[in-house]
């Protein structure tokens, strides 16, 4: 099991506002205060501001002059460029998967994926099966050990979260979809199939991008 340090305060923070934002609870152009933050969780503002530092690094917010933190818009434009570069990262590390894994290698993410089975038969919400994706993903960054895909995938993360949380507000996705799609995919990795596995995530990404995209439209 690979080893997780204990989370800084700063990234405790950083995690408690992505989440708000992920969640639209804070909105595309809001300022985010260091001063309230630092008073509303008990925090001293320096802590505040290196958990700002780290959701720029991972898209949520922007620092600008005289303005501060303010919360990163998502517009067409973006979403695309975002997803452009996601595919390609995500491609690499499937890639990576099928080629580098060796042993029980596999063994956490088919748990996973059992996980995800039995979340869809218990009824559970589409946004369950795409947090064990997330955990999937997690998972198969020992096996591929290039930790500069890890660390741009990590950061990545969030902002892909907060689009699909805003496409699970205004439609309703497929469960056996996705399920299909992670099935197919951990069976190509078992083979090996580096060509197959990569091209899964460029079809499984795309689809997720269109669904995104149609719920900017229907909002504009």
């Amino acid at each position: 099991m690979p080893f997780k340090p204990v989370e800084s305060l700063s990234e405790q923070i950083a995690s408690h506002l992505a989440n708000n934002i992920i969640r639209g609870e804070i909105t595309a152009g809001e300022r985010i205060q260091e001063l309230r933050i630092a008073g509303e969780l008990e925090v001293s503002r320096g802590s505040v501001r290196e958990a700002l530092l780290i959701l720029e690094r991972r898209h949520l917010v922007d620092i600008l002059p005289r303005r501060g933190a303010v919360v990163t818009q998502v517009s067409v434009g973006h979403v695309k460029g975002l997803y452009q570069v996601y595919a390609q990262l995500l491609g690499l590390l499937a890639r990576g998967i099928a080629e580098n894994w060796s042993g029980s290698d596999l063994d956490p993410l088919i748990k996973k994926f059992e996980l995800m089975r039995t979340a869809k038969d218990r009824g559970e919400q589409l946004e369950r099966i795409f947090e064990l994706g997330f955990d999937i993903m997690e998972l198969a960054y020992p096996i591929v050990d290039n930790p500069y895909l890890s660390e741009t995938l990590t950061n990545f993360k969030p902002m892909i979260q907060r689009t699909y949380f805003m496409a699970l507000q205004s439609q309703s996705d497929d469960l056996t979809d996705n399920l299909a799609f992670f099935g197919s995919l951990m069976d190509a990795v078992v083979k090996r199939d580096a060509d197959r596995s990569a091209e899964l995530i460029s079809d499984y990404v795309g689809q997720q991008l269109s669904g995104v995209l149609k719920t900017l439209e229907a909002n504009a």
